[in-house]
Formats: structure tokens, sequence, C-alpha cells
């Protein structure tokens, strides 16, 4: 009888590769936590620091380090962090070297509402808790502020923040009542009324065409109300 020698050397290898799958499944289960790492994504000003997830951590889950990784469930630990206010998404993993991980993308603030009530709304139009660790540079809300009204005005800061003049020089925006709001700009001293949110497009084209005129004719000093609500023309009120 002839002896298939591959065959036998197929077998012998394919126990070979179990073992070592074995031997590593096991050492790697009883790998334990060696540290805790948080990273944060983009390069946004911190909400939240290290030192404040670590914390939540320990207070929900008691000390993560030293513990065996068969205990870690990480979609459970990613979950708690989830739950903080600052946090808009997050990733944890362990590392090769047992180091367990924090991947968070925090939520961007884009207004902050100073009334009753003081938070921040966020680039999703969420009401989003001031942090004690960083003030974000962002216009302010003031006025009657209410659910309603608060919907416009994250309308008119999405399209704040698309425009790089904008962006730069608004600092505020007024909530005389629904449908009704003004803006405050850095280096002006008028109030720019913009009535309604219809038409910001058209509005804000309006307004940069005025503002170009009289940067260049040095008369922006001289005004003391732009109002943008009328279609197609800008009228303006004298100091």
């Amino acid at each position: 009888m002839q002896v298939n020698w591959n065959y036998i050397k197929l077998i012998m290898l394919l126990l070979v590769i179990g073992g070592l799958y074995a031997f590593s499944s096991h050492r790697s289960e009883r790998k334990k936590v060696s540290g805790l790492k948080v990273a944060f994504v983009g390069d946004q000003n911190l909400y939240i620091t290290q030192d404040m997830v670590n914390k939540l951590l320990i207070q929900k889950f008691g000390s993560l380090e030293n513990l065996p990784k068969e205990k870690l469930v990480l979609n459970t630990i990613e979950k708690a962090v989830e739950a903080n206010k600052m946090v808009k998404s997050a990733q944890v993993y362990l590392t090769v070297d047992g180091q367990l991980t924090s991947k968070i993308v925090q939520r961007k603030p884009i207004g902050r509402v100073e009334g009753e009530s003081k938070y921040y709304l966020d680039d999703e139009g969420k009401r989003m808790p001031l942090s004690s660790v960083y003030s974000a540079r962002v216009p302010i809300i003031t006025g009657k502020v209410t659910g309603e009204s608060l919907e416009d005005v994250y309308e008119i800061l999405k399209f704040i923040n698309a425009d790089d003049f904008l962006r730069k020089n608004v600092i505020g925006i007024h909530v005389e009542e629904v449908e009704s709001y003004q803006l405050k700009f850095r280096l002006e001293n008028f109030v720019v009324h913009l009535g309604s949110i219809e038409n910001l497009e058209g509005k804000f084209k309006n307004f940069k065409a005025f503002y170009a005129k009289a940067q260049k004719d040095k008369t922006l000093a001289q005004f003391a109300m732009v109002n943008l609500e009328f279609s197609n023309q800008v009228v303006c009120t004298k100091i």
C-alpha cells in the first residue's frame, strides 16, 4: 500500500495551525487591561477631558485596569461614553498591548443661548450643555427663545457657518419674536434686522453688496439699523 505523504503533511500542517491558533486564543483571553487611553477625533477644543472620561468609566464599571479581557463588554462601555452629553459618538477597542482606547467625536456647538436657561445649540440643532473646561466662541443668542424660534435660529446659524464673511463677523442673534430676528456684528455698531428666515441667501447677498459699498465709501459708522426684511432692497436708518 502506497502512503500518501502529501496528505499526511497537510493533516500535520492543519494540526499545527490549529494548535497555534488555540494557544494564541488562550493567551489572548488571559490578557488584562494594561491602561486607559482617550483619543479625541478632529481639531476641536476639548469640552470634555481624558480625566473626565476615565472618571465616568470608573464610576460606571469600577477600575478597568488589570481586568481580564474576557470580562470586557466593549459595546456597553461605548454606550456609557456616548451617554455623556458632550459626546457625539465613541469607539472603544482594546489594542494588541492591552490598552483600552476610546476614540471620541465631540458634539460641535454653533451658538450659545443666554436666557433663563443657558446652553449651546450644536451643529445638529440639539441642545448641548455648557462645558466647565472650555467656552466656545460662537454667536450669542438672546431674546424670546422658544422651540419654534430656536429652529429658525438653527437655520440662520447653518447659513452663517457656511459663509466665511458671516462666520467671522456675526457675534449675536437676537430673537424679537418668532419670524423676527436681528444680527449683531463684531466690528460695527449697527444692528442688522433680518426679519424672517425666508430667502436668507438673497438677503445676505444684498447685505454683502451694501456692506462692500459702504465700506468703500467709509460710511458704515453712519448707520444704526440695516433692514433686510424687504425683497431686493436694503433699508438703512442713520444714527
